[in-house]
């Protein structure tokens, strides 16, 4: 997609996301021998001689197989006249019931041609993860998730990192980093995605969690505003439902 597209794109039409995710278990004792034994196997290179398998364990939740989504923030923008807001919700808690209430939200408003999803890093990593959990869950897969058989102009994602690269497939720019360099409030200012799993499983602190999520959501929509050369979303533009 061309710059030139990008400013045509009616921002309304796009539903931002980012998504956090944990390992499905707490401990690593607590999965039963086979799926420890498929866990060693799968993270051998990753971890190579560093760390045993159970000491790697903290790490699983980056993998659908092993992990399990804890939450789905979105958000989405709204024109009235010359007023502008950015709304954001979360759903959380049980991932089977979040799974259903995201895929409702696609069918009932953003199901049409027209609709975008957006993230950072979404191709990689958010897209494809949650159709797989989705798929796991048994949970038929919501048009906007369903890429079988989609030509590549046909896929209706748009991702800030790979706008941000411009062609150079070999560079990988983090979230924290191109909201710094492109002057947009950082939405690492409490914790970032190395402490999730610690706050959800030993502070079992959601709150925290829902809130880190939707800043990282916020983050996605300034930087393609940024991209568009339009305004920054200020804070009262922004509204948390």
């Amino acid at each position: 997609m061309t710059f030139t597209m990008i400013s045509k794109l009616h921002l309304e039409n796009i539903l931002f996301l980012d998504i956090e995710t944990v390992p499905e278990a707490h401990h690593f004792s607590e999965l039963d021998t086979t799926k420890q034994e498929l866990w060693e196997a799968k993270s051998k290179y990753q971890r190579k001689d560093d760390f045993t398998a159970e000491e790697f364990y903290e790490r699983a939740g980056i993998w659908a197989e092993f992990g399990k989504i804890i939450c789905i923030s979105v958000g989405y923008f709204s024109f009235q006249g010359d007023l502008r807001t950015f709304r954001t919700t979360s759903f959380y808690g049980d991932e089977m019931q979040l799974l259903k209430e995201f895929k409702n939200l696609l069918i009932s408003h953003f199901s049409q041609a027209k609709h975008l999803l957006c993230a950072h890093n979404g191709k990689e990593f958010d897209f494809p993860y949650i159709a797989r959990r989705m798929i796991i869950h048994g949970i038929t897969l919501p048009y906007k998730l369903n890429l079988f058989g989609k030509k590549p102009w046909e896929v209706p994602h748009l991702d800030t990192l790979e706008l941000w690269k411009f062609g150079d497939y070999k560079n990988y720019t983090s979230l924290k980093l191109l909201t710094n360099v492109l002057g947009i409030p950082s939405p690492k200012d409490d914790i970032d995605g190395s402490e999730v799993f610690n706050v959800y499983y030993e502070e079992q602190n959601i709150d925290r969690i829902i809130n880190y999520c939707e800043k990282d959501t916020i983050a996605v929509a300034q930087i393609l505003l940024r991209l568009r050369g339009d305004d920054l979303l200020s804070d009262d533009e922004i509204i948390h439902i």
